[in-house]
């Protein structure tokens, strides 16, 4: 009997060391899972900043193409300004330079 009883305490003892060894492995389980949720959900955090920076910069260059595009169609506005006040001028001279002539020949002519 008392063998037996021994026996029992012991398998009792072991029963109860294998439940704590099992319950700290099942801890140790769930904080590995813990902190590699934390890792991934870091990752998917960087993950959108960088997608962000990404459109950001996308966004900063369509709008730098479009400045460009704006200045030289503006650039290209003032040139065909000038070129056509240029035009008008060299027109004015020319009317003026035939009224010159009339009035000489008719000078002449008198």
């Amino acid at each position: 009997m008392k063998e037996r009883r021994k026996k029992e305490e012991r398998n009792k003892k072991g029963r109860i060391k294998k439940e704590k060894k099992r319950k700290k492995k099942e801890r140790k389980k769930l904080e590995r899972k813990k902190i590699e949720r934390k890792k991934k959900e870091r990752k998917k955090e960087l993950g959108k900043k960088k997608e962000k920076e990404r459109k950001k910069k996308e966004r900063r260059k369509k709008e730098e193409r479009k400045k460009k595009e704006r200045s030289k169609k503006e650039v290209r506005k003032k040139e065909e300004r000038r070129k056509k006040e240029e035009r008008k001028k060299e027109r004015r001279k020319k009317e003026e330079r035939k009224k010159e002539i009339k009035k000489k020949v008719r000078k002449y002519k008198e």
